[in-house]
């Protein structure tokens, strides 16, 4: 009701995006268009294989419209234990739905992202946060459960300005229980060009997906369910 107040009063709420450039996210930024919110798009270079996601993250925010798009930088691979990020782990391919959690996981990667737009908001002054995650067709990751997005709200608001100015952060994970066809068809109703996003684990300098790893299963998959033609590059 007080987003519908807003758009009758012609004014728009702020809120941050973690921006992937991955079709979830993007998904997410055209559902938060819908909504009325004035997008701040934050995509994160954390020395993960390729940075084509970060072009394409580019691309989706200025396609659908992101009021601005940041780009901050996090050297994740001096940690590495992740083939997201140490060039030395390969990535697994037709893996299938494996057991446990897999080696493409980067540790607390989503606690880092999350808290990074949580700063960002809070200097905004926005305190939405909207994030991609799911739980239904995903690789098994810890931090893309509901626990975790639960437990992450409540810490926002207990380590920030909220604590004392009496406002509230919420974390929206709007795709949380959709499958990537219910992601796709709703995407798509709402004008999402999917061929701009990149989910694959290793794609090549010119973002073609290499057609076997997780995501790029889960990814084809989607497209199959929902009916939509798949319009990603493959090499």
């Amino acid at each position: 009701m007080k987003l519908d107040m807003e758009r009758a009063a012609g004014t728009q709420r702020d809120a941050v995006l973690l921006l992937s450039g991955g079709l979830d996210s993007a998904t997410v930024l055209a559902l938060m268009r819908r909504d009325g919110y004035r997008v701040h798009a934050l995509s994160v270079s954390y020395g993960q294989r390729h940075g084509v996601e970060l072009a394409s993250a580019a691309r989706v925010a200025q396609s659908l419209g992101a009021a601005s798009h940041l780009v901050m930088h996090v050297d994740m691979d001096a940690i590495g234990g992740s083939a997201l990020t140490d060039s030395r782990i390969a990535v697994p391919e037709d893996a299938g739905d494996m057991p446990g959690i897999p080696v493409t996981y980067v540790p607390a990667r989503n606690t880092i992202f999350l808290s990074l737009a949580l700063s960002y908001a809070e200097k905004l002054g926005a305190r939405d946060l909207f994030v991609g995650v799911n739980s239904v067709d995903y690789s098994g990751y810890p931090d893309c459960r509901p626990a975790f997005i639960a437990a992450f709200e409540k810490v926002a608001n207990l380590g920030t300005c909220a604590v004392d100015d009496g406002t509230h952060f919420t974390v929206h994970a709007p795709l949380q229980a959709l499958g990537k066809g219910d992601i796709i068809k709703a995407g798509s109703a709402l004008g999402v060009d999917y061929s701009m996003t990149v989910s694959c684990y290793q794609a090549d300098a010119k973002g073609r997906a290499c057609g076997h790893c997780d995501a790029c299963r889960l990814r084809r998959d989607g497209f199959r369910e929902a009916g939509v033609p798949d319009p990603t590059r493959y090499v």
